[in-house]
Protein backbone atom coordinates (compact mmCIF):
# COMPACT_ATOMS: atom_id res chain seq x y z
CA UNK A 1 0.00 0.00 0.00
CA UNK A 2 1.49 3.33 -1.13
CA UNK A 3 1.41 5.66 1.60
CA UNK A 4 0.78 9.45 0.39
CA UNK A 5 1.18 12.48 2.36
CA UNK A 6 -1.76 15.23 1.57
CA UNK A 7 -0.64 18.34 2.81
CA UNK A 8 -3.26 20.49 3.10
CA UNK A 9 -4.91 23.25 4.83
CA UNK A 10 -8.45 23.35 4.09
CA UNK A 11 -10.03 20.44 6.76
CA UNK A 12 -12.59 19.57 4.00
CA UNK A 13 -10.68 18.84 1.13
CA UNK A 14 -7.62 17.51 3.04
CA UNK A 15 -10.59 14.86 4.21
CA UNK A 16 -12.04 14.68 0.90
CA UNK A 17 -8.56 13.22 -0.34
CA UNK A 18 -8.00 11.01 2.58
CA UNK A 19 -11.35 9.26 1.71
CA UNK A 20 -10.75 9.28 -2.22
CA UNK A 21 -6.77 7.90 -1.57
CA UNK A 22 -7.92 5.41 0.94
CA UNK A 23 -11.00 4.42 -1.14
CA UNK A 24 -8.57 3.20 -4.22
CA UNK A 25 -6.40 1.36 -1.98
CA UNK A 26 -3.84 4.06 -0.67
CA UNK A 27 -2.56 4.85 2.80
CA UNK A 28 -2.94 8.41 3.52
CA UNK A 29 -1.87 10.69 5.78
CA UNK A 30 -2.70 14.25 6.60
CA UNK A 31 -0.93 17.71 7.79
CA UNK A 32 -2.39 20.72 7.59
CA UNK A 33 0.88 23.06 7.92
CA UNK A 34 4.24 23.07 6.42
CA UNK A 35 6.02 22.49 9.50
CA UNK A 36 3.93 19.59 10.25
CA UNK A 37 4.38 18.10 6.52
CA UNK A 38 7.78 18.73 7.02
CA UNK A 39 7.79 16.83 9.62
CA UNK A 40 6.00 14.22 8.40
CA UNK A 41 8.19 13.66 5.60
CA UNK A 42 10.84 13.35 7.90
CA UNK A 43 10.03 10.65 10.10
CA UNK A 44 7.86 8.53 8.00
CA UNK A 45 9.04 6.58 4.74
CA UNK A 46 6.60 8.10 2.48
CA UNK A 47 5.58 6.97 -1.64
CA UNK A 48 4.48 10.62 -2.53
CA UNK A 49 3.38 14.20 -1.39
CA UNK A 50 0.39 16.02 -2.83
CA UNK A 51 1.25 19.58 -1.59
CA UNK A 52 -0.94 22.72 -1.31
CA UNK A 53 1.06 25.75 -2.66
CA UNK A 54 -1.33 28.23 -0.04
CA UNK A 55 -0.37 27.11 3.38
CA UNK A 56 -0.67 29.07 6.48
CA UNK A 57 3.09 29.45 8.12
CA UNK A 58 4.98 28.73 4.89
CA UNK A 59 4.77 28.97 1.29
CA UNK A 60 4.06 25.30 -0.81
CA UNK A 61 7.52 26.36 -2.49
CA UNK A 62 9.48 26.68 0.21
CA UNK A 63 8.53 22.93 1.53
CA UNK A 64 9.20 21.76 -1.91
CA UNK A 65 12.44 23.06 -1.82
CA UNK A 66 13.80 21.65 1.26
CA UNK A 67 11.93 18.49 0.20
CA UNK A 68 13.69 18.18 -3.10
CA UNK A 69 17.42 19.08 -1.13
CA UNK A 70 17.57 15.45 0.24
CA UNK A 71 14.51 13.27 -1.66
CA UNK A 72 13.49 12.53 -4.99
CA UNK A 73 10.08 11.30 -3.89
CA UNK A 74 6.96 12.12 -6.05
CA UNK A 75 5.20 15.37 -5.20
CA UNK A 76 2.27 16.76 -6.83
CA UNK A 77 1.47 20.30 -6.56
CA UNK A 78 -2.17 21.17 -6.02
CA UNK A 79 -3.47 24.96 -5.58
CA UNK A 80 -5.56 27.58 -6.03
CA UNK A 81 -2.56 29.88 -7.61
CA UNK A 82 -3.36 30.74 -11.39
CA UNK A 83 -0.41 32.21 -12.19
CA UNK A 84 1.82 30.17 -14.91
CA UNK A 85 5.48 31.66 -13.45
CA UNK A 86 4.56 30.11 -9.88
CA UNK A 87 3.74 26.71 -11.64
CA UNK A 88 6.57 26.74 -13.96
CA UNK A 89 8.72 27.38 -10.43
CA UNK A 90 7.46 24.72 -9.31
CA UNK A 91 8.16 22.36 -11.63
CA UNK A 92 11.71 23.82 -12.14
CA UNK A 93 11.92 22.95 -8.81
CA UNK A 94 11.36 18.96 -9.22
CA UNK A 95 7.63 18.67 -8.58
CA UNK A 96 6.33 15.46 -11.13
CA UNK A 97 2.82 17.48 -11.76
CA UNK A 98 0.42 20.37 -11.07
CA UNK A 99 -3.00 19.74 -10.15
CA UNK A 100 -5.16 23.19 -10.43
CA UNK A 101 -8.04 24.12 -8.29
CA UNK A 102 -11.00 23.41 -8.17
CA UNK A 103 -10.57 19.62 -9.33
CA UNK A 104 -11.79 16.24 -8.73
CA UNK A 105 -10.42 14.00 -6.34
CA UNK A 106 -11.12 11.56 -9.28
CA UNK A 107 -8.33 13.42 -11.05
CA UNK A 108 -6.42 13.24 -8.54
CA UNK A 109 -6.24 9.74 -7.74
CA UNK A 110 -5.77 9.71 -11.59
CA UNK A 111 -2.42 11.91 -11.52
CA UNK A 112 -1.53 10.37 -8.52
CA UNK A 113 -1.78 6.36 -9.71
CA UNK A 114 -0.28 7.55 -13.13
CA UNK A 115 3.27 9.08 -11.76
CA UNK A 116 3.47 5.94 -9.32
CA UNK A 117 3.07 3.27 -12.42
CA UNK A 118 5.80 5.24 -13.62
CA UNK A 119 8.11 4.63 -10.60
CA UNK A 120 6.93 1.32 -10.25
CA UNK A 121 6.28 0.01 -13.64
CA UNK A 122 8.49 -3.30 -14.67
CA UNK A 123 11.24 -2.36 -17.04
CA UNK A 124 10.63 -3.40 -20.54
CA UNK A 125 14.36 -4.08 -21.16
CA UNK A 126 16.53 -5.53 -18.76
CA UNK A 127 19.57 -4.69 -20.55
CA UNK A 128 21.25 -0.79 -19.77
CA UNK A 129 20.92 2.32 -22.00
CA UNK A 130 24.13 4.02 -22.78
CA UNK A 131 24.82 7.30 -24.58
CA UNK A 132 28.56 8.76 -23.78
CA UNK A 133 29.12 8.26 -20.38
CA UNK A 134 25.19 8.27 -19.34
CA UNK A 135 24.31 4.91 -18.10
CA UNK A 136 20.66 3.90 -16.93
CA UNK A 137 19.63 0.60 -15.44
CA UNK A 138 15.59 0.28 -16.23
CA UNK A 139 15.55 -2.82 -14.27
CA UNK A 140 16.95 -0.88 -10.82
CA UNK A 141 15.83 2.35 -11.39
CA UNK A 142 19.17 4.00 -11.69
CA UNK A 143 21.32 6.51 -13.83
CA UNK A 144 24.69 7.90 -13.89
CA UNK A 145 27.21 9.99 -15.70
CA UNK A 146 30.65 8.61 -15.57
CA UNK A 147 30.03 6.88 -12.68
CA UNK A 148 28.51 9.55 -11.07
CA UNK A 149 25.06 8.84 -9.69
CA UNK A 150 22.28 11.19 -11.31
CA UNK A 151 19.54 11.78 -8.69
CA UNK A 152 16.15 12.07 -11.04
CA UNK A 153 12.63 12.25 -9.77
CA UNK A 154 10.53 9.35 -11.76
CA UNK A 155 9.38 11.79 -14.07
CA UNK A 156 12.46 13.08 -15.16
CA UNK A 157 13.66 9.47 -15.14
CA UNK A 158 10.99 8.21 -17.78
CA UNK A 159 11.50 11.16 -19.57
CA UNK A 160 16.00 10.97 -20.22
CA UNK A 161 15.24 6.95 -20.57
CA UNK A 162 12.33 7.44 -23.09
CA UNK A 163 14.97 9.48 -24.86
CA UNK A 164 17.92 6.81 -24.56
CA UNK A 165 15.78 4.19 -25.47
CA UNK A 166 15.55 5.64 -29.24
CA UNK A 167 18.54 7.85 -29.41
CA UNK A 168 17.80 8.88 -33.17
CA UNK A 169 14.34 9.51 -33.16
CA UNK A 170 12.88 12.95 -32.17
CA UNK A 171 10.22 12.54 -30.13
CA UNK A 172 7.33 15.40 -29.84
CA UNK A 173 6.36 16.78 -26.33
CA UNK A 174 2.48 15.49 -26.87
CA UNK A 175 4.60 11.91 -27.25
CA UNK A 176 6.53 12.66 -24.11
CA UNK A 177 3.76 13.92 -21.95
CA UNK A 178 1.39 11.40 -22.79
CA UNK A 179 4.23 9.00 -21.95
CA UNK A 180 5.45 10.47 -18.84
CA UNK A 181 1.27 10.61 -17.45
CA UNK A 182 0.25 8.30 -19.02
CA UNK A 183 -2.54 10.28 -20.75
CA UNK A 184 -2.38 14.25 -21.56
CA UNK A 185 -4.88 15.33 -18.74
CA UNK A 186 -5.17 19.00 -19.50
CA UNK A 187 -2.06 18.58 -22.27
CA UNK A 188 0.41 21.20 -20.30
CA UNK A 189 3.12 20.50 -22.70
CA UNK A 190 5.23 23.41 -21.06
CA UNK A 191 5.40 20.29 -18.34
CA UNK A 192 7.69 18.46 -20.49
CA UNK A 193 10.32 21.79 -21.18
CA UNK A 194 11.08 21.85 -17.74
CA UNK A 195 11.61 18.72 -16.45
CA UNK A 196 13.88 18.84 -19.80
CA UNK A 197 15.64 21.77 -18.57
CA UNK A 198 16.09 20.08 -15.45
CA UNK A 199 17.35 16.85 -16.56
CA UNK A 200 20.38 19.38 -18.82
CA UNK A 201 21.28 21.15 -15.36
CA UNK A 202 21.76 17.51 -13.92
CA UNK A 203 23.02 16.02 -16.44
CA UNK A 204 25.77 19.55 -17.19
CA UNK A 205 26.39 19.35 -13.06
CA UNK A 206 28.46 15.83 -13.76
CA UNK A 207 29.27 16.03 -17.20
CA UNK A 208 29.75 19.86 -18.49
CA UNK A 209 31.91 19.40 -21.52
CA UNK A 210 28.52 17.31 -22.97
CA UNK A 211 25.41 17.30 -24.54
CA UNK A 212 22.75 14.58 -24.65
CA UNK A 213 19.80 15.57 -25.24
CA UNK A 214 19.15 17.76 -28.30
CA UNK A 215 15.96 19.93 -29.04
CA UNK A 216 14.72 19.52 -32.15
CA UNK A 217 13.07 22.97 -33.41
CA UNK A 218 9.33 22.97 -33.68
CA UNK A 219 9.40 19.38 -33.02
CA UNK A 220 10.44 18.52 -29.46
CA UNK A 221 13.10 16.45 -28.60
CA UNK A 222 15.74 13.54 -29.13
CA UNK A 223 18.95 11.97 -27.38
CA UNK A 224 22.02 12.83 -28.80
CA UNK A 225 25.50 12.71 -27.67
CA UNK A 226 28.21 15.40 -28.70
CA UNK A 227 31.30 17.01 -27.16
CA UNK A 228 30.81 20.86 -26.19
Amino acid sequence: MHKILIVEDEENLNKILQDYLLHYGFEPVSAYTGSEGLHIWRQENLDMILLDLNLPDMDGLDLLREVRKKDQLPVIMISARIDEVERLIGLELGADDYIPKPFSPREVVARVKAVLRRLNRPATRTDRLYLGQLQIDPRGHTASVAGKTLDLTPSEFHLLGQLISEPDRAFTRVELLESTQGSRFEGYERTIDIHIKNIRQKLRALDPDTVYIRTVFGVGYRAGFAKK
